[in-house]
């Protein structure tokens, strides 16, 4: 796999069937190891390893309903309270991050509204905080820290 942007993550893989698969500590399963999932793992890894974010009020591939049909968020973050704080999707290492990466989370975050959007391809992220009054979303320098 793509050396990314990000700490290597100590990622338990083995081979099943024939097909690679990583162990989610999120999820708590194994799962296939795409090139988006690669991402995934490392920036999990990072968020919590790196910037403190608790494992704990994290999941990935959270469903939602969106417009009468069932979609999954990569990754939602929940504050204290457990409302969903951060938005995070991926993307593989070759995919561009453009307007319609961000079309996608805020869609999502039509439903969820979250105070964070964040979308990564492992190589490049972008965060973003949304004013809950206006809708306007203000690119960041940095990720947040966790409250």
């Amino acid at each position: 796999m793509q050396k990314l942007n990000l700490p290597a993550a100590p990622l338990t893989i083995r081979e099943v069937d024939g097909h690679r698969r990583v162990l989610d500590p999120l999820r708590k399963r194994f799962v296939a190891l795409t090139p988006e999932e690669w991402v995934r793992q490392h920036f999990v890894y990072y968020l919590i390893a790196f910037r403190g974010y608790p494992a704990g009020l994290m999941g990935n591939e959270v469903s939602l309903q969106l417009n009468g049909t069932s979609r999954r968020c990569d990754t939602v973050v929940a504050d204290s309270a457990g409302n969903p704080w951060m938005i995070v999707e991926y993307k593989a290492p070759e995919i561009h991050l453009d307007e319609r990466v961000f079309a996608q989370i805020l869609r999502y975050n039509l439903t969820l509204g979250a105070k964070y959007l964040t979308v990564s391809n492992g190589l490049t992220t972008y965060c973003c905080a949304i004013d809950a009054t206006t809708g306007r979303a203000t690119f960041l320098p940095e990720l947040p820290s966790y409250p």
